[in-house]
């Protein structure tokens, strides 16, 4: 079962007892109420299993067959393709195919293929049009998350960033002090509000690129989308990342920043806060639950729509970064300047040029993954850098005297004199050059 299908199946369970209604499972797992009421009876007869779609793993029954389509992706680059701006888009190429070449294809089926060999980007233009958002109506539904650079601790301390996150529905704050907003200080913030609140349905964050980022050209040839680190762990949450195209969409976040820059920055000039550890226990223990009660509103509709926060050691598997790389032919992994020799071992065989994922936590830790299971490795010194052989210096060669004003250098070359032979007599150079 995939994780979603999971996820399904701990919010119909939340059903099953009574705590849940399925118009709120519904919305929950972004389902109509109807499927939703479909996949609440399959639960209730056959389990979690009853939630695995029939078809996982089967290749679909209305397929085109490979060789038509080979023969309309060929007809595509040798008639409609070409340079950005002068191909065919994948609806108008659909047309001439049908009316020049007899071909009939689905515009959207060509789409997707074009995109799978490079035939086609995607560009999608929008306009510029900004609407008012009402609150959402449950809390953990969306939570919007951003940092903010002040000057929070005045003259007494460094300048820093305050990592925000603000519940939409009842406007609950959790906030946490840190130098940069940086993925290690998005994810603090996020894993102390899944500790105390649960895990949210959706993240409602900006363009950084901690959180989101665009998609390359190569990616959108290849119709990948790009997820950043922090989005992983999100992922692995099952929390859904929106990205906000103004200041203006995320307002309710952006207003609790005005609201900490007044009055969190006087209560710490009392209290002679001067670190970020001692901002960040003040935080937690004086200013937040107050600033809680004072300014929590009531949500329109009293469902929590946060699930349950895993157990610690799952939770700890979920906040590290991941990146991959390559066993070398000599069986070294090398990842941020450093190299691991990985060793060999009876139940994990990690072959050479094998791709391997290093997994990195907060506090240093490392781990190397082959097929999802742990390797043994130990980390060596790089190699030593062959220094370069500098030619030694030469000594100065003493520059000639400057030929003196009379020199025949300096003079003209039509009162030169040239003798062609010894015991000649001179002839005038102008008379040699004509005659």
């Amino acid at each position: 079962m995939s994780c979603k299908e999971l996820g399904r199946a701990g919010v119909l369970e939340r059903v099953k007892s009574g705590e849940l209604k399925l118009v709120n499972a519904a919305v929950m797992m972004g389902l109509s109420y109807r499927q939703t009421k479909r996949l609440a009876k399959r639960y209730g007869e056959e389990g979690a299993k009853g939630l695995k779609h029939a078809s996982a793993g089967r290749e679909s029954n209305r397929r085109k067959p490979r060789r038509f389509r080979e023969r309309v992706l060929r007809l595509v680059g040798q008639k409609y393709s070409g340079k950005e701006g002068e191909r065919f888009g994948p609806t108008l190429a659909a047309e001439h195919l049908a009316s020049d070449d007899h071909v009939e294809v689905n515009a959207q089926t060509l789409r997707r293929w074009m995109l799978a060999e490079g035939l086609w980007s995607r560009a999608r233009k929008r306009g510029v049009h900004r609407k008012r958002r009402e609150r959402k109506k449950h809390v953990g539904e969306l939570v919007q998350m951003d940092g903010s650079f002040h000057g929070w601790l005045e003259e007494r301390g460094p300048r820093g960033c305050l990592m925000n996150m603000v519940d939409d529905a009842s406007g609950d704050t959790l906030a946490h002090m840190e130098s940069e907003e940086t993925i290690w200080a998005a994810a603090g913030v996020l894993r102390a509000w899944v500790k105390k609140y649960g895990i949210p349905v959706a993240l409602y964050t900006d363009w950084k690129n901690v959180y989101v980022r665009e998609a390359s050209t190569k990616e959108q040839l290849r119709g990948v989308v790009p997820v950043t680190q922090f989005g992983q762990m999100c992922q692995r949450l099952g929390i859904r990342i929106i990205a906000a195209n103004s200041p203006q969409a995320k307002g309710r976040v952006e207003r609790n920043h005005g609201t900490h820059q007044d009055r969190l920055v006087k209560k710490m000039r009392l209290k002679k806060i001067r670190t970020y550890a001692e901002a960040n226990e003040f935080l937690e223990k004086e200013y937040l639950p107050e600033h809680n009660r004072r300014f929590r509103r009531i949500p329109a509709e009293p469902e929590n729509y946060h699930r349950a926060a895993p157990r610690a050691a799952e939770l700890e598997e979920v906040f590290h970064l991941e990146t991959g790389r390559v066993i070398g032919n000599d069986w070294v992994v090398r990842h941020d300047n450093r190299y691991f020799q990985v060793k060999a071992q009876a139940r994990q065989y990690a072959p050479a040029k094998g791709k391997v994922t290093v997994c990195e936590w907060e506090d240093g830790r490392l781990e190397i993954r082959y097929r999802g299971r742990a390797v043994v490795w130990e980390e060596i010194p790089g190699p030593v850098p062959v220094p370069t052989v500098r030619p030694r210096a030469t000594a100065k060669k003493h520059k000639p005297p400057a030929p003196k004003a009379d020199h025949p250098w300096r003079l003209d070359y039509r009162k030169m004199r040239a003798w062609s032979k010894p015991g000649t007599r001179p002839v005038s150079l102008i008379h040699e050059i004509s005659g």
